[in-house]
């Protein structure tokens, strides 16, 4: 893909499939994010564009609402090709199951106005030429945000290491494990300053308490060790399409060891050229 060119990603599917989801998940990576733009208008909308010296990548949302229209779309989409744009579709779908579940949470109607299931059939036969057509085909039945966000950012194309977003956050396995992390150490194996009076009050980001935890050896050697550990990681997950990391650590209360171990991790991460950040879910409790 040349870098010069910018880049169009026509995001399209089954209503219901997730595609408002993936538009925002496109402007919250910078993109210039346009939905339901008619397809008579995609022409004088990249002429205004490419006039106006524009240069964000676009994301485009179209759906069965086009009607007829579609038929136009590969005579459109070259049109773009031609005006030096990058294009990709990519194609929403999910299973009817699924469909029929989130529009009843969402007590939404579909833009066909029949009976759900026959609406859904309908719009899967009129759709099916832009499914032929994508690049990608990408199905939410089962999808978390996070993951859908993942496999969108790797379409992007972000998959340098400085791209991946890092989050490092402590908590307390008192108050419950984090849920939606994908890597979990659990540090309750190094000193504890809770049991130093003076320092029972404070908390993992106060020097005192830092200087106590890092006094010891083991904490030393685990804290290289582990930064080592997951800068090893990185590139595997980037590999793999993954664009989001979240690494918790835990001790038993949330505000001693792994407040200073979260600190000192993302510290770590950062120096080395790395898109990390930390939070600390119990250190106000």
């Amino acid at each position: 893909m040349a870098d010069n060119k910018r880049r169009i990603f026509i995001v399209t599917g089954l209503s219901g499939a997730g595609k408002s989801q993936a538009l925002k998940i496109f402007g919250d990576f910078g993109f210039y994010c346009v939905d339901n733009l008619p397809l008579a208008l995609f022409k004088n909308f990249t002429d205004y564009v490419k006039q106006n010296g524009e240069r964000k990548d676009i994301a485009l949302g179209i759906d069965v609402r086009e009607g007829g229209r579609l038929r136009d779309m590969p005579k459109i989409l070259n049109s773009m090709v031609q005006d030096d744009f990058v294009v990709k579709v990519i194609f929403l779908d999910a299973s009817e199951e699924c469909l029929i579940r989130r529009f009843s949470e969402t007590k939404h109607r579909h833009p066909i106005h029949k009976k759900l299931a026959a609406a859904i059939a309908h719009e899967r036969e009129v759709m099916s030429p832009i499914r032929t057509m994508a690049d990608k085909v990408i199905d939410t039945s089962d999808l978390k945000l996070g993951e859908l966000k993942e496999k969108l950012s790797a379409l992007m194309g972000l998959t340098r290491e400085g791209d991946m977003q890092i989050s490092v956050v402590s908590f307390g396995f008192k108050n419950g494990i984090l849920k939606d992390c994908d890597i979990v150490m659990d540090v309750r194996f190094l000193p504890n300053p809770y049991y130093i009076a003076k320092l029972r009050e404070k908390t993992g980001l106060d020097k005192d308490v830092q200087d106590y935890i890092m006094s010891f050896k083991e904490t030393k050697e685990f804290a290289e060790k582990f930064a080592d550990l997951i800068k090893y990681l990185i590139p595997k997950y980037i590999k793999e399409g993954k664009s989001y990391l979240t690494i918790a650590m835990g001790c038993t209360g949330g505000k001693h060891r792994s407040v200073f171990m979260a600190h000192e991790l993302a510290q770590r991460l950062v120096k080395a050229g790395l898109n990390a950040t930390e939070f600390h879910r119990d250190i106000g409790l």
